[in-house]
């Protein structure tokens, strides 16, 4: 069975973002596997475990995104694939990222494809289905179960608090959701076999592809961090005087009496 798994570098939101002159600023960030990926690699080792196999995982990204891909190898993926655009573009979107990956598909004959429901960073949550359109493949988004019963998938799908379930035939691409399992941390024999595990590095030449055809479709204006929120007060005394001062508030400050 091919097992493809697509997996994208995120900022840790864990961590202090800083945005200058509109623009992210990646001095000092740290970059991980965008969250959502995580359950899609598992994912990917649990069924080829279960029926044989390989996982590819394949990432868009420059040099650095290597340090990502072969974290997924250390959980058990079996092969990476970096499709470096560093030297080729300034920028893109959503199309272009299908627009690639479109093409690195082509000839390929994958059996599952799994994906972050979103990333982290854009939460767009449109490569997945784009790229399955374009493939001409089914695909379900936002998957919480996932068993094979040879071509047939049974798929549990998170549904606003419920699930729906539903049955599709291989080939396929999902989108993976909290609660479809629970990523396994890198062990160290799985780290020092991540090092002699295959990582191919392509470009845009090598997918046959000039970059006009890349250019996206959207453009983004502007970046900029929430506004603070300006602290909580605690009403104190008496509870009739706290309910008054309430009441006080709501209609003389904040207005919605």
């Amino acid at each position: 069975m091919n097992i493809y798994v697509l997996l994208k570098k995120t900022f840790d939101t864990e961590d202090k973002i800083v945005i200058n002159n509109g623009e992210i600023d990646e001095g000092d960030a740290e970059f991980i596997i965008n969250p959502y990926d995580e359950y899609a690699v598992e994912e990917a080792i649990i069924q080829r475990d279960k029926h044989g196999g390989e996982v590819t995982v394949v990432t868009i990204g420059d040099e650095d995104s290597e340090s990502q891909l072969r974290t997924a190898l250390a959980m058990g993926a079996d092969k990476a694939v970096l499709i470096n655009i560093e030297d080729d573009l300034e920028d893109g979107d959503q199309f272009t990222t299908t627009k690639i990956l479109e093409a690195f598909f082509e000839g390929k004959e994958p059996d599952l494809i799994l994906a972050g429901n979103v990333a982290i960073d854009e939460a767009s949550g449109q490569v997945g289905p784009r790229l399955a359109e374009r493939l001409d493949i089914p695909y379900v988004t936002t998957i919480v179960g996932l068993e094979m019963d040879g071509e047939t998938v049974h798929i549990e799908k998170d549904v606003e608090g419920d699930v729906e379930k539903i049955e599709v035939n291989l080939p396929l691409l999902v989108t993976c959701q909290q609660g479809l399992n629970e990523p396994r941390y890198p062990s160290l024999p799985g780290i020092m076999k991540a090092k002699r595990k295959p990582l191919e590095e392509l470009e845009i030449d090598d997918l046959d592809l000039e970059e006009d055809e890349l250019e996206p479709k959207t453009e983004t204006v502007n970046r900029f961090l929430p506004a603070e929120k300006s602290a909580g007060r605690i009403l104190e005394g008496e509870m009739d005087d706290q309910v008054k001062e309430l009441i006080s508030l709501l209609k003389n400050e904040a207005k919605v009496l």
